[in-house]
């Protein structure tokens, strides 16, 4: 799995944005191993508890740790679960064009570093973005050939279960998730792939086969096929 940067045996028609260009430029002419997986689901819905085990599961697969305006919550660490800045630091990388994607969720604002995400794809390993469906627009517009995933729950009262059994929400809290989440819902024709958490066991492993498939992609592999076929007098 990689990150789709054009190359000879890729996507020969399609000219690069002017993001991947600078990729290229910075880190080399041919294409990286390294990919770009974005998941996205409604609150509730499961999608860290997948991706955890996902992470878990694939070594080669790192997280991309965001950026957020919001407050550190109880057990979570600096550098590992989010990096917490003020909001005009945000404002700040915004302004310096330091993010791939940054989005306003709940009155805090979250976003994805270039150079983290550079970092991990020129190492060439897969890098996961958990983000949400603008964040998503904005990748799809910057990275075309990321793959993505959104999550399902089974059933919207089976979000409002979920999210109301957690016990980490008011019910205000709660009910604006669930209005949210009809309008997050909206965005499935606009992935690769979609995934019902139904059962997280089969809904782990539907991830971990889309991400292990992604990685036999033509434009993925196109530098090892044509290694391949010099040694064919190609």
């Amino acid at each position: 799995m990689g990150l789709a940067l054009p190359c000879r045996g890729g996507d020969a028609g399609r000219p690069p944005t002017s993001l991947e260009h600078r990729m290229m430029e910075k880190h080399g002419s041919s294409c990286g191993r390294g990919s770009m997986l974005v998941i996205s689901a409604p609150s509730g819905a499961g999608k860290s508890t997948l991706v955890r085990r996902l992470i878990a599961l694939l070594p080669d697969l790192v997280f991309s740790v965001s950026h957020t305006t919001r407050r550190q919550r109880e057990g979570e660490k600096e550098g590992q679960d989010y990096f917490f800045v003020t909001r005009r630091r945000f404002e700040s990388m915004i302004a310096a064009d330091e993010f791939i994607e940054w989005a306003e969720v709940f009155g805090h604002l979250y976003g994805t570093s270039k150079a983290q995400v550079e970092k991990i794809l020129v190492d060439g390993r897969d890098v996961l973005l958990d983000i949400d469906v603008q964040g998503h627009q904005q990748v799809r517009k910057r990275l075309h050939d990321a793959l993505s995933v959104f999550i399902l729950p089974p059933s919207f009262e089976e979000l409002k279960r979920r999210l109301t059994e957690r016990h980490s929400d008011s019910p205000q809290d709660v009910e604006r998730r669930l209005t949210a989440a009809c309008q997050e819902i909206s965005h499935w024709p606009e992935y690769d792939y979609l995934v019902v958490n139904d059962r997280l066991a089969r809904a782990t492993e539907a991830l971990r086969a889309i991400v292990q498939t992604g990685r036999l992609r033509r434009q993925i592999q196109a530098e090892r096929a044509e290694e391949i076929c010099r040694t064919f007098g190609g």
